[in-house]
């Protein structure tokens, strides 16, 4: 995960005033930083290209309609978030009071309902490269950063995630993430292959996903 006082200050100071303040426009961002609404739009524009914030537009009484910024649920990754711990709590105590068998049979279950609510997505696009892109949407608003790059060796692609919300959660469940391919291949449908060329679990910096047709 990135260490949120690593972020450059002027981006960091807009994510604590949308976190804080809601969405609002460039222009009260900037007087509220005392910087000019170019600087501040500049840096929303690069919030945006990480995922970090999203623009809705609000109806005004007179001209045309207030464009404001507003944050992604990746955002959250800069607030503090006792997820992490909970859920690692749940999943220790699970296993102590029922067994490795009933927090399989709890995996399990939520890999079915994830696999068929990607599915459901997933089989309105025709081509696997709108697929790739349907799947990289859903899963950076779960917070996973995602993107599809194209093979330069097959008509296959690259699905990558630059980062991991539920790694604490992996780390003490790594069935969690045994399924993540699973789920990947059931979604994509059995003419896709599936499989995983880095993990962050392993080391690597990111999660990646060879795709490529059977």
């Amino acid at each position: 995960m990135t260490n949120p006082t690593q972020k450059p200050r002027p981006r960091r100071d807009i994510l604590d005033r949308l976190k804080r303040d809601g969405p609002s426009d460039a222009s009260a961002l900037a007087q509220t930083m005392g910087v000019t609404p170019m600087a501040v739009r500049q840096h929303l524009y690069d919030l945006q290209a990480e995922g970090m914030v999203t623009t809705q537009e609000e109806p005004r009484a007179v001209g045309r309609p207030a464009k404001l910024w507003q944050l992604t649920p990746a955002a959250d990754q800069y607030f503090p978030d006792a997820h992490a711990e909970l859920a690692v709590g749940l999943i220790d105590a699970l296993k102590n009071s029922l067994g490795q068998d009933a927090l399989d049979l709890l995996i399990a279950e939520r890999s079915r309902r994830q696999s068929a609510d990607y599915a459901a997505t997933l089989s309105k696009p025709e081509t696997l490269r709108d697929k790739l892109d349907a799947l990289a949407e859903i899963r950076t608003r779960e917070g996973y950063m995602a993107l599809v790059e194209p093979l330069a060796d097959t008509d296959g692609y690259l699905f990558i995630e630059n980062h991991c919300p539920i790694c604490s959660a992996a780390k003490a469940c790594t069935g969690l993430c045994a399924m993540e391919l699973t789920v990947f291949q059931i979604a994509l449908g059995p003419d896709i292959r599936v499989d995983r060329t880095d993990h962050i679990l392993t080391g690597a910096r990111r999660c990646a996903y060879r795709v490529t047709p059977c």
